[in-house]
């Protein structure tokens, strides 16, 4: 099993801890997202990759030429997140229109997948996907209204703990219609623990909520799901 979507960085302990947690619930490798820090967390474990990029709420003092160059690392598998955030105004829409086209520039002539972040933005998400041929992914799915274009342009669509909530029926609805090697699982921890373990620090251990979950509103089994999953990420990110 493993967790496409990680903050290992922001967890508030030691990562080793975390990471030993995760391999004993089974989940034997973890994308964590950020900058130079998840470089370093993959450098420092064997099954921890990292995924890099300026979130759209750093847009305004982000850099980067930092991302070109850190790109370079061999466990570096993507750029991400990156995206737009109306829902926020950490950072005003022009940079975050910037720093999201020169990335998926950057991702084009890199030839790495891009990991998305939209909120309350899909109608202009999708505008500025529309130029870029590239491997996406939809992290934390939470928009129904962008799935017609991810199964059109056969994006991978990646659910986190929101999937498994009582309120949250039309994202099983949507867990359904995924193709069986598009659909993705993560924690995007420490944020949005699963409903069994609700109200604790998400880690990469409970993936296997989010993956039970799923496989009960798409009628199959939990464990061949799961197996399903990391065959999809080892295909999208070159694992």
């Amino acid at each position: 099993m493993i967790d496409t979507h990680a903050h290992l960085d922001a967890l508030g302990e030691d990562p080793a801890e975390v990471v030993a947690r995760a391999r004993a619930a089974g989940v034997s490798r973890i994308l964590t997202v950020g900058t130079a820090q998840a470089v370093d967390l993959a450098d420092r474990f064997d099954d921890v990759y990292a995924v890099v990029g300026v979130h759209p709420h750093e847009a305004a003092t982000g850099d980067v030429d930092e991302i070109r160059r850190l790109q370079g690392h061999r466990k570096v598998v993507a750029v991400g997140e990156i995206g737009l955030d109306w829902y926020r105004d950490y950072a005003p829409p022009e940079a975050q229109r910037y720093m999201f086209e020169s990335q998926l520039g950057l991702a084009a002539e890199l030839g790495k997948p891009v990991v998305i972040h939209t909120r309350a933005a899909d109608d202009d998400t999708l505008a500025a996907l529309s130029g870029f041929e590239g491997t996406v992914v939809l992290h934390c799915f939470s928009s129904p209204h962008l799935l017609p274009a991810a199964l059109e342009h056969g994006w991978y669509v990646s659910f986190a703990g929101n999937v498994t909530y009582k309120n949250a029926p039309e994202l099983r609805i949507a867990a359904k219609q995924v193709p069986a090697d598009r659909i993705l699982a993560e924690t995007d921890c420490p944020y949005l623990a699963p409903q069994p373990v609700r109200g604790k620090l998400n880690e990469p251990a409970f993936v296997m909520h989010t993956v039970a979950a799923l496989a009960l509103a798409r009628g199959e089994d939990a464990g061949e799901l799961g197996e399903q999953v990391d065959r999809n990420a080892t295909a999208c990110f070159g694992l």
